[in-house]
């Protein structure tokens, strides 16, 4: 009785942690942007200046 009364909170509980990987994953490529746009633009202007 009690594994049928907590099946659906283990779904829930599965959902939640999908959320959360996915929102990880997308901090982690806003992180790698912001890097890959300061490097490139760093690169630039070093270019520029030869």
């Amino acid at each position: 009785m009690t594994l049928l009364a907590l099946a659906p909170l283990a779904a829930t509980a599965a959902e939640e942690g999908k959320k959360v990987i996915i929102a990880m994953l997308i901090v982690g490529l806003i992180f790698i942007g912001v890097i890959a746009l300061g490097e490139t633009s760093r690169w630039l202007r070093h270019r520029r200046r030869h």
